[in-house]
């Protein structure tokens, strides 16, 4: 879906990002991760044009992106960026609506799909359409902004450090809503973070940028069994590689599934599939059990977990 070939970005004299090559394929999500000023920025707004790239190529689909007009190429990319860039004086639904009034979308379509939208971003339609960004928390008003890029069905989503200004708690709920919103469309997504823990947790597959190169592109997976440099290692960390590999995997990974599911006993706890396997270490060394029971989305319970199997094959 978008291909980098030996791209290159110079402000006057000063190399912003030096000859990279990268491939995101169709569904993926590319995450860039590096420190301040390495790059992953000035990357991303090549991508739709909000820089121009000095030297390269940038394809989109297999087409060279300068020979396609630039609001015809933003169009069909939608753009998160930190803080929302919501426009204070529009209601919500009118935010959300921008980029379908723009293509001349019939006005039922556009009330169905903003209404769709909130729908997924899990916010209420009767109360929070006629809202104005100014009366939403910060994570309410960052899940707008991630409707409004989603209104116009793009192919692409660019995203810049969308979750940065947020608290943690915040953060981490934004974070599971991404990976839950990915499951079900399914865009191309590029994701612009300096937080690796975000970036293990998003990703199919890690571009590590420093002073404006690529140093490894791979899998989470890879990137932390095989770093490419001390840099990539000094990155994802040292100590806790073990713990941050299996953070990678979920409970239905390892569990012991029943034959069938059956109803959970009243007041009885344990761990969901989606957890991953380093929550669900977290919860037995905290609870101190070595046995959990695993439910499904619907509450129905579907399996046994073993801090043993966890010790011994999370990783």
């Amino acid at each position: 879906m978008i291909e980098l070939k030996n791209v290159t970005c110079r402000f006057g004299e000063a190399v912003a990002v030096d000859r990279i090559n990268l491939t995101v394929e169709t569904g993926e999500v590319c995450v860039l991760v590096g420190s301040s000023g390495c790059g992953k920025s000035t990357t991303l707004r090549m991508i739709n044009r909000l820089l121009p790239h000095s030297a390269g190529e940038i394809l989109v689909d297999g087409e060279d992106i300068t020979a396609i007009n630039p609001e015809q190429l933003r169009l069909n990319m939608g753009y998160v960026i930190q803080g929302t860039g919501l426009f204070p004086h529009w209601t919500v639904a009118r935010n959300i609506a921008m980029v379908p009034q723009l293509l001349k979308w019939p006005r039922e379509q556009i009330e169905e799909r903003v209404h769709e939208l909130l729908t997924l971003l899990e916010l209420d339609p009767a109360t929070h359409a006629d809202k104005y960004p100014q009366q939403l928390s910060g994570g309410q008003a960052q899940r707008v902004g991630v409707a409004r890029a989603l209104a116009a069905n793009p192919n692409i989503l660019l995203m810049d450090e969308p979750f940065g200004a947020l608290d943690a708690i915040t953060r981490e709920t934004l974070q599971l809503e991404m990976l839950r919103i990915q499951k079900e469309v399914r865009k191309t997504t590029v994701f612009v973070t300096h937080d690796i823990d975000e970036a293990l947790k998003l990703a199919t597959r890690i571009a590590v940028m420093d002073k404006g190169r690529i140093i490894q592109y791979d899998t989470p997976e890879n990137i932390l069994r095989r770093p490419a440099s001390e840099f990539v290692e000094n990155l994802v960390g040292k100590q806790d590689r073990g713990l941050k590999l299996i953070s990678l995997r979920r409970v239905r990974d390892l569990m012991q599934p029943y034959p069938d599911p059956k109803p959970p006993e009243p007041g009885a706890e344990g761990l969901r599939e989606d957890d991953s396997l380093r929550v669900a270490l977290s919860v037995m060394l905290w609870q101190d059990c070595n046995r959990m029971p695993v439910f499904n989305a619907s509450g129905d319970e579907t399996g046994v977990i073993s801090r043993e199997q966890i010790m011994q094959e999370g990783g």
